[in-house]
């Protein structure tokens, strides 16, 4: 039986880029993760040693850096789709590159209702994520994200109704802590968007939905949050989203002589419930 390479792909991952945006009289602050993947005619590398079709990783990642003082001014998005374009227009070996990026979100800090101009704070564990994937043939698809985004809410949630065997303990509620931290991704339509503003309106918009949706089970918001999405923002063409279900267990407070008013809770780590979903177009 003949053997040969499957696919295969290379590059360069967490290329950690910081970036100071100078404007009169204040700073923006920038912080990324940039990945990029060369997906081409890379058989040669593999099968006999020649490298000569081989960009090199340490190049890759020479390139963000050089590219970004001139094209990271504005989204991630944006950025991406200069670095894509660059690498594909730049090695005719490259059938398609994959950039990623991961922004670690920063804000100007305040003070008595003012912005100081050069000092921030941050450092939580929302990130803001852009994957833009560009083919020779010039087909591009961009996509954007959230991860790490903690949610909670502490009523209008609950979950019943369930199938019960020898096995389940779990009672019955209607009125429980919903945490999660939220993973979404969303696939643009189009590569020529204000991606910005339509970053800003998905993100407010899952805000928004989670914290007013009468909750049955993470499911129900799950799809909840993806269904007002995609009827509000004609430019989403479908949405994944992963929520797990961070667990706040009441503590039986019976046995110290208080009554159980769903008050007090213990927060577990793990194990956790794993609950993910694609919201589509019809």
């Amino acid at each position: 039986m003949p053997i040969k390479l499957g696919p295969n792909a290379y590059g360069k991952n967490a290329v950690n880029l910081s970036r100071i945006i100078r404007h009169a009289g204040h700073h923006e602050f920038r912080q990324v993760s940039v990945s990029v993947q060369l997906t081409g005619d890379f058989d040669a590398a593999h099968t006999l040693g020649d490298n000569s079709l081989i960009l090199p990783t340490d190049t890759q990642k020479n390139t963000v850096y050089a590219l970004a003082k001139e094209h990271f001014t504005g989204t991630i998005e944006a950025f991406g789709l200069v670095l894509a374009r660059h690498f594909v227009s730049r090695n005719a070996q490259v059938s398609k590159a994959r950039i990623e990026i991961l922004e670690h979100l920063w804000q100007r800090m305040s003070f008595e209702g003012q912005a100081h101009p050069h000092a921030f704070t941050g450092g939580g564990s929302e990130k803001r994520r852009a994957v833009v994937e560009l083919h020779a043939d010039g087909t591009t698809t961009v996509w954007a994200g959230i991860k790490g985004l903690m949610l909670l809410k502490t009523t209008d949630s609950g979950f019943a109704g369930y199938p019960k065997d020898e096995y389940t303990v779990l009672p019955e509620t209607t009125d429980r802590i919903l945490a999660t931290e939220c993973e979404a991704e969303w696939e643009y339509t189009a590569a020529d968007l204000n991606f910005e503003e339509l970053y800003q309106q998905v993100h407010l918009s899952l805000l928004r939905t989670f914290s007013t949706h009468k909750s049955l089970s993470v499911q129900h918001t799950l799809y909840a949050i993806g269904e007002k999405i995609l009827e509000e923002t004609d430019e989403v063409k479908e949405i994944s989203l992963i929520m797990p279900n961070k667990h706040h267990i009441p503590f039986n407070l019976e046995p110290f002589g208080q009554a159980n008013t769903n008050e007090v809770f213990v927060a577990t780590d793990a194990p956790f419930g794993y609950i993910t979903g694609t919201v589509v177009r019809g």
